[in-house]
Order: C-alpha cells, then sequence, then structure tokens
C-alpha cells in the first residue's frame, strides 16, 4: 500500500480497479450492517434486565408510585441524578423515558411564553437565532430548526466550542437565545470541554437576558477508559457570577438501561425550576414513578451507576477498537485521505475523508449494504460545507459485524479518495 498522493495517474487507475474487485466481494456478501444510530446493542440492554424484578413501589417516603403525584420526580430519582449530575436534589426534575423531549418541551416554552427574564416570548423576536456548535447532534438541530430559529456554526476544537467567536456573537446579538452543547464526550467527535471553556460559559456577557445554555450531559458517564473524566458542574459554576437561571442541564439513562424505557432529568436553578413546574402542570400531573424507582433501586447512586457503565465498556472497547485498528491499517498508509477522533467515552467516532468525498463514501456503503448517518448530518441543515464528515457508531453490530463493516468502509473511503485523485488529475 503506498502515498496515494505520491501515485502517477496508471498507478491510480490500477489501484482503483483493485478496489473496485475488493467492493465487489463485499457486494456478493449481501450485507445488512448499520453504524448509523448511536444505540445500544442488545447485550448491553440486557445488562439491566434486573431492573424489572421489582414488585414492592412504595417510597422512602411511604408514598405509591403506582399514584398520581410528585411533577418533579421521586424524591430518591432527584438524588440519584443530582449524584450523578453535582447538584441538589431540589434543582433536578425527573421526566419520562427521553431527555429530548424535555428539551423540546423546553424550546417550546420559550417559543410560546418565554421565560421570566425575556421580553416577549421568543415566538415573536422576528429573526430569532441559536448557535450550534459543529459538528453536532443532528436532533438538537432540528429542534430549533423546527420552531424556525436560524442556526448559526460554530466550529468545535478539542476543548469546546471556539469561545471567542460564541462569546462575541451573543454579547453583541440579543436575537441569539441559545447555543447546543454536548459538554463532555461531544457528539460526534469526542471531545470533553475544558475547565477554561466551562468557566466562559457561566461568566460571558450575553445582549439577550433571557439567553439559555442547553448542556446535554447525555455521555457523563460513559467512560472507554480507566481514566473516570470529570468537568466541572456548569449550574454550580454559573452561581459565583449570578448566571445560574440561563443553564439547562440534561441526562438520561438511555445508554444505561434501555433507550425506549429509561428515566430522563433536567437540572437547573431553582427559580427557573418553579417556573418550569408551574408551566408543565398543566401538561401533565406526574411521569412514570413506578420506572424512577425501579431505576433507583437497581442503580443505587453514582457509585452504583458506575459499576454498571463497567460492564458496558467491557463490551463496547473491542468495538471501537476494531474501527480505529482498521483506519489505522487500511487508511493511514496511503497518505492523507482520512483523520479520525479517538475517544475517550461516548458513542461515536468522526471519520474525516477528503473534501468532497463524504457523500460519496456513505453512498458506496449504503450500496453495499453499510447504513452510516447521512454524511452532512451533524451540521445545521444537513450541510457540510467541505462534505468531509462521518459519523461512526459502533455501538449497536456485534464485534464481527463492526470489523466487516469497518473493512468496507475503509475500501469504501479509499475508492473515493482515487477516483477524486484521478478526477483532479484529469
Amino acid at each position: 500500500m503506498a502515498n496515494y498522493f505520491e501515485m502517477t495517474r496508471d498507478e491510480l487507475t490500477a489501484e482503483k480497479a483493485a478496489l473496485e474487485e475488493k467492493y465487489k466481494k463485499f457486494q456478493a456478501m449481501g450485507l445488512k450492517l448499520n453504524m448509523a444510530r448511536g444505540k445500544p446493542g442488545p447485550h448491553q440492554m440486557d445488562l439491566a434486565m434486573g431492573l424489572l424484578q421489582m414488585t414492592d413501589y412504595t417510597t422512602d417516603a411511604g408514598t405509591d408510585a403506582r399514584n398520581y403525584g410528585d411533577l418533579e420526580g421521586l424524591h430518591e430519582a432527584r438524588e440519584l441524578f443530582g449524584d450523578v449530575m453535582g447538584v441538589k436534589p431540589e434543582e433536578v426534575f425527573v421526566g419520562g423515558n427521553s431527555s429530548l423531549q424535555i428539551m423540546y418541551n423546553l424550546i417550546s416554552m420559550g417559543y410560546c411564553f418565554g421565560f421570566p427574564e425575556s421580553p416577549c416570548p421568543w415566538s415573536q423576536v422576528e429573526k430569532r437565532k441559536f448557535l450550534c456548535p459543529v459538528p453536532g447532534y443532528d436532533r438538537h438541530f432540528a429542534i430549533t430548526e423546527e420552531f424556525g430559529f436560524e442556526l448559526i456554526s460554530v466550529p468545535m476544537t478539542p476543548t469546546g466550542p471556539d469561545m471567542d467567536i460564541v462569546e462575541k456573537l451573543v454579547a453583541e446579538d440579543d436575537t441569539i437565545k441559545g447555543i447546543w452543547c454536548v459538554p463532555q464526550y461531544s457528539n460526534p467527535d469526542g471531545y470533553t470541554y475544558s475547565d477554561e471553556t466551562i468557566d466562559r460559559f457561566a461568566r460571558m456577557k450575553t445582549a439577550a437576558p433571557d439567553f439559555k445554555i442547553f448542556w446535554d450531559e447525555a455521555y457523563i458517564v460513559h467512560h472507554l477508559t480507566d481514566e473516570i473524566i470529570e468537568t466541572p458542574v456548569l449550574l454550580n459554576e454559573c452561581k459565583k457570577y449570578g448566571t445560574e437561571d440561563r443553564v439547562f442541564m440534561f441526562t438520561s439513562t438511555s445508554k444505561i438501561t434501555f433507550p425506549g424505557a429509561g428515566v430522563s432529568a433536567l437540572a437547573c436553578s431553582e427559580a427557573m425550576m418553579k417556573y418550569i413546574c408551574k408551566r408543565f402542570s398543566v401538561m401533565i400531573i406526574s411521569y412514570d414513578k413506578m420506572n424512577q424507582l425501579r431505576h433507583v433501586r437497581f442503580l443505587k447512586n453514582k457509585e452504583g451507576v458506575l459499576a454498571h457503565m463497567a460492564k458496558h465498556r467491557r463490551r463496547l472497547v473491542p468495538c471501537f477498537d476494531a474501527v480505529k485498528t482498521a483506519f489505522n491499517e487500511e487508511l493511514t498508509p496511503c497518505g492523507d485521505i482520512a483523520h479520525w477522533t479517538n475517544p475517550k467515552g461516548g458513542y461515536f467516532i468522526s471519520l474525516y475523508v477528503m473534501p468532497g468525498c463524504a457523500k460519496r463514501v456513505a453512498q458506496l456503503c449504503k450500496d453495499c449494504g453499510l447504513t452510516l448517518t447521512g454524511a452532512g448530518s451533524a451540521y445545521p441543515y444537513h450541510k457540510d460545507p467541505d462534505d468531509a464528515h462521518l459519523r461512526i457508531a459502533p455501538t449497536y453490530p456485534s464485534l464481527d459485524e463492526v470489523e466487516t463493516a469497518s473493512d468496507l468502509l475503509c475500501v469504501c473511503v479509499r475508492l473515493a479518495a482515487v477516483e477524486k485523485l484521478l478526477a483532479e488529475k484529469a
């Protein structure tokens, strides 16, 4: 295997023919592989089946979790999530199975009513905007797009969003109402925000009095190494500067127990909690407290959660390693045709191929039975300006499937690169 950038036109043509031969062999296998969404595999969900064995639904306070009440969530569930997120139980709201639903409801709340410090509901702000660190989480971006926000891309760095850009934008423009953040093992790069980035978020000046930070701690306990990375708690940092009302922190057990039947949580200031509960009380009397109680009895506390996640890690690390090994062996010798992230946690690897090639790689994979997240999905409006980024999710398939998928993906990346280089030499 030689560096593609040092090959002659004839050598590239020969390499293209060899890769097409390999590709045909994969096509003949009739594959049905999926590395698109960050879904836990059956082997991970099996680890949590014990939580369904509960029969006593009496809470610590002696109430019956099967009945109405406790809009903010069971006290013991608020304690569990407070422990995991590093905040006080009274700053925690425990919801249903989806943190994304809470995020949607809060954007909707801002849109319909505004927040206590809002000059008007967000719907009345004609050119309302939201900041989106890129690459980022497509479902976050979709929520604000749905509510008519203009999505403004901010480049991600290994220490978090480019804070010089963020600070300048929010200080000058009062129509910017918030920012999406995945601060730990970010989706999809796997970066963790630095202490300095978190401090800058807490103290930055915003033109909008009702600017909100949507801080999604989706992967707060999803470590892939023995190093347990802990970052400063944004809500607590904001209290130092009197900005705690700008923070909404989220997490859930979706990738800890069952994605379709887990428990979500929101952490915010106590003043914001009162306001949110007032609005939510019109919508719902309480979320599924039987499920909240099951989760508390099964996971117990942060220590219990980390012990459970260590079991996940043992199953996931070989899958992540298989992808990175394939990339190192099959792509590195070809020269600078691709680079990728090496996350210490979370659910994804970011693969950056040659500019102009990501859509082609995804199509080649699809035509061979491997589904990837759509090229460009990690950018607002699904438009990657470089057409270079692909999000790889190695968690759902079996290890054998991940190995096959990685080998196929490498053939597709190399084929797309050779095609591009030949086109440039034409």
